[in-house]
């Protein structure tokens, strides 16, 4: 139905898709035109939709494939500070690469992406890439000034990734970061649990 009416209508679709449509993918982080395939059933359902998009004019869509995002005041921070303040474990996979992103650098990203009628698929996370496990230690430790109980969850007994990288729409160096800067964002105000 959605699609019917783009087709229709003098339009472009953002769509906001995951880095889960590679969770199949172990041995490397995933590039635009990678071919997606996923065990999970969030993973399928996105490349279910994005399927759907491709077979649309390359003018009508933007995919736009998204790491694990963060906020200072996002469903998952506040996971994180709730297991902090009550001494609860918060599990980690020392396993998996991740690359990030936060709500303030995806906004001005696809602000850009709209402002300049960019079309097509990209990956909006970090250029570089870290073990879920240190992101999570690291990011705790700055925005707590204590460290929390980690509960490790293996997965696999390899290395995994679950990172998407930029290789060919890129955008401008303004709009790169590093995970990083991420952290920085979300450790501004620092919260001090007792």
């Amino acid at each position: 139905m959605l699609i019917g009416l783009i087709k229709r209508s003098d339009c472009r679709l953002v769509f906001l898709s995951s880095a889960n449509v590679f969770d199949t993918f172990e041995h490397f982080p995933s590039y635009e035109y990678d071919k997606t395939l996923s065990e999970s059933i969030y993973g399928r359902f996105k490349i279910r939709i994005e399927n759907d998009l491709m077979r649309l004019p390359a003018s009508k869509y933007v995919l736009a494939r998204l790491p694990m995002v963060f906020g200072s005041q996002c469903p998952r921070m506040e996971e994180l500070d709730l297991a902090v303040q009550q001494n609860q474990a918060i599990e980690v996979f020392p396993n998996t690469i991740i690359n990030v992103n936060n709500d303030v650098k995806l906004s001005q990203q696809i602000h850009f992406i709209i402002n300049q009628k960019l079309t097509g698929i990209f990956h909006l996370g970090s250029t570089d890439l870290i073990n879920h496990y240190e992101f999570i230690k690291t990011l705790t430790a700055r925005r707590y000034l204590k460290t929390p109980v980690f509960k490790q969850v293996y997965t696999t007994n390899q290395m995994q990734y679950l990172a998407v990288l930029t290789k060919e729409n890129k955008l401008p160096p303004n709009l790169n970061f590093s995970y990083t800067e991420v952290l920085e964002d979300l450790t501004m105000s620092r919260k001090n649990f007792m």
